[in-house]
């Protein structure tokens, strides 16, 4: 099965970007987790962003997500302001966190089949669950699955709506080699079908594997953005990475 999960029509192109931030401020008991954030993601490309803990990447996705009104600056998906947005749109985002976030008692079957129902034209539960090799552990509750099998369900889940804007929290944690291949292909599918891709990542080979532009942030800033190509301008990532943030220091 290939990009046929998720193709549909779409407004956003390379062109305009799916994705931006702009100046974006935002402040938790008088420490600024973000300082002036700025930088965007277009349709059809993985953006990766990539910094040491704290630097600020699951800030900004909460406040793309609706999730945290920003304190200044500007969010825009799609076009729009995520913050107290409509269900119409928030059915053409999705979000995977690391953790999950799924219920704990359902099996894998049964919550893609209760997500799908959610959506008019959803992608097939079956055929998700095939790929990603839950029908290996489809009998099983998620609270007795491993840190590994309730990713593969987090992606699943994340990818029943067919979202025009995909946001990824660390997706290939916990996962073994061959399902992480998995995952990056259908990433990749994905992209090539017009789905803007926002991965958050730790992984040096994850986002030279499948990325197209990166972000490295440090200290709620930017400190680079990009394609890779510019960003890493014939060095190595991991050059690039150590010689921008704290973990270099």
């Amino acid at each position: 099965m290939g990009s046929e999960m998720c193709i549909r029509d779409r407004t956003y192109t390379a062109l305009v970007p799916a994705v931006e931030v702009r100046d974006l401020v935002k402040s938790y008991a008088g420490i600024r987790a973000l300082d002036g954030v700025t930088w965007s993601a277009g349709a059809g490309r993985v953006t990766a962003i990539l910094g040491p803990n704290g630097a600020g990447k699951s800030t900004t996705i909460e406040c793309l997500q609706g999730l945290q009104q920003p304190d200044a600056g500007s969010a825009r998906v799609l076009g729009t302001d995520p913050w107290g947005a409509d269900a119409e749109h928030r059915a053409k985002v999705a979000l995977m966190l690391q953790d999950g976030g799924l219920p704990s008692m359902a099996t894998p079957p049964a919550l893609l089949a209760h997500l799908a129902a959610m959506y008019a034209a959803p992608a097939d539960p079956r055929q998700l669950a095939a790929r990603l090799g839950i029908d290996a552990f489809s009998r099983t509750i998620m609270r007795r699955l491993s840190g590994g099998q309730r990713q593969r369900v987090a992606l699943a889940a994340a990818l029943i709506g067919r979202p025009d804007v995909l946001f990824l929290d660390e997706p290939t944690s916990g996962l073994d080699p061959h399902t992480r291949l998995e995952v990056w292909d259908i990433v990749r599918e994905h992209a090539d079908a017009g789905v803007a891709v926002v991965l958050a990542t730790h992984s040096f080979e994850e986002a030279d594997r499948i990325a197209d532009d990166l972000v490295i942030m440090d200290c709620g800033r930017v400190q680079a953005s990009g394609t890779r190509t510019a960003v890493t301008s014939g060095a190595s990532l991991e050059e690039v990475y150590f010689a921008l943030t704290a973990g270099g220091r």
